[in-house]
């Protein structure tokens, strides 16, 4: 497929992409629950120590641990979101068009990184 001239990827590309895009959402969406449980567990179990020292340690680190996965978390509900947005797209069919360039992003690219909204010509163009 000659990427510099064709105007937009087939129905049956599309329909590959969808797949591998639903496929991803799936499994960033599992992730995301793991790390909403790991942030809304208080990961006790019962086994508080009740010596002061072991007690601040244990709380800083909690804390530490907590904001890791919030962090974690608000990465993967962006990468869903993006992830949202390519379904969109194929259903308006301007799935892998470079929004800089207007070319389409190679496939190899978009099977890598099926959210991409720039090719690499673009991605190039802003460093």
């Amino acid at each position: 497929m000659n990427t510099e001239t064709t105007e937009r990827y087939s129905d049956a590309d599309l329909e590959e992409f969808r797949t591998i895009i639903l496929e991803k959402m799936a499994s960033a969406n599992k992730q995301l629950e793991m790390y909403k449980s790991a942030y809304m567990n208080d990961s006790s179990n019962g086994t508080d120590d009740t010596s002061p020292t072991f007690k601040a340690f244990d709380e800083g680190s909690e804390t530490m641990s907590k904001e890791a996965n919030s962090q974690l978390a608000i990465r993967q509900e962006k990468f869903i979101r993006d992830l949202k947005n390519a379904i969109i797209r194929i259903e308006n069919k301007s799935y892998g068009i470079c929004r800089v360039t207007g070319k389409l992003i190679k496939k190899e690219r978009l099977m890598l990184v099926p959210h991409a909204t720039l090719s690499i010509e673009a991605k190039n163009l802003q460093k």
